[in-house]
């Protein structure tokens, strides 16, 4: 009889210390939850991390989801980047080809 009750007694604290430790579980990614909302950049740093423990493994595989509007975004920004370019190129090659450009900036030498 004195064993069943020290069991029963036995059996309640786990119960409860587990029931604790979910308590604390819970608090914390609460607190986890508030900071990646909070800080600007918290999560894309968690993001990164996340992804630089998965690639020690070899073995893993990781599919990363990227929005659509970022990519749209990247590629708006590729398209200006290659205009530059060959607006760059297009005056260089006016320069070296005797544009007027040149010859101005020889007659303000003089």
């Amino acid at each position: 009889m004195i064993a069943r009750q020290a069991e029963a007694e036995r059996e309640r604290r786990a119960v409860t210390i587990q029931a604790e430790g979910e308590l604390e579980a819970v608090q914390n990614m609460a607190d986890a939850a508030r900071t990646l909302n909070d800080e600007e950049g918290a999560l894309h740093l968690r993001t990164l991390q996340t992804l630089n423990s998965l690639s020690s493994d070899d073995s893993n595989t990781v599919v990363f989801a990227v929005p659509a509007e970022a990519l749209r975004a990247l590629e708006r920004i590729g398209s200006n980047g290659e205009a530059a370019v060959a607006d760059a190129v297009s005056s260089a090659s006016d320069k070296e080809g005797g544009a007027p450009a040149s010859s101005s900036s020889s007659a303000n030498a003089e």
